[in-house]
């Protein structure tokens, strides 16, 4: 259950609002990008309200899950994120935020929330994976292998 979220001004662009996917809190996931390197930063969640603060204000807001309130990325840490580009995925379920980072991205202190979260997972050499997208051609053995 979720509480009720504070009364806004300005509401996010009709157009805008249409094309999302909401989950059923009214949320949709945003995942952070560096805009020079890259790298996946962070994932935050944003409902209606945080996307048009996001658009309008040029640095990155979010809906807190836990705190129930907006939090605008770097107003208590100094790691502020400025909006480079906004882009919604073909399902409308989940934003793609590319920025300029300010220091490091997660609250932890790293340069991004994923360091030290690195899991076992296999991984197939090219052949490998020739043979699943293409089972009747045989693999080439001088294709590299899985580095």
């Amino acid at each position: 259950m979720t509480a009720e979220r504070p009364a806004a001004g300005p509401s996010l662009d009709p157009d805008i609002a249409a094309r999302l996917t909401h989950d059923a809190n009214g949320l949709v996931a945003a995942v952070v990008q560096d805009a020079v390197d890259s790298r996946v930063l962070m994932v935050g969640w944003m409902d209606d309200e945080a996307l048009r603060r996001t658009l309008e204000e040029g640095r990155v807001s979010f809906w807190s899950r836990s705190r129930q309130e907006y939090w605008r990325k770097g107003d208590t840490s100094g790691h502020v994120q400025f909006v480079r580009s906004v882009a919604l995925d073909c399902d409308g379920d989940t934003l793609l935020v590319r920025v300029d980072q300010v220091g490091p991205a997660c609250h932890r202190g790293t340069e991004t929330c994923f360091v030290g979260g690195e899991l076992p997972a296999t991984v197939l050499s090219r052949a490998e994976r020739r043979s699943h997208t293409d089972p009747s051609e045989p693999p080439n053995p001088k294709e590299d292998t899985a580095r």
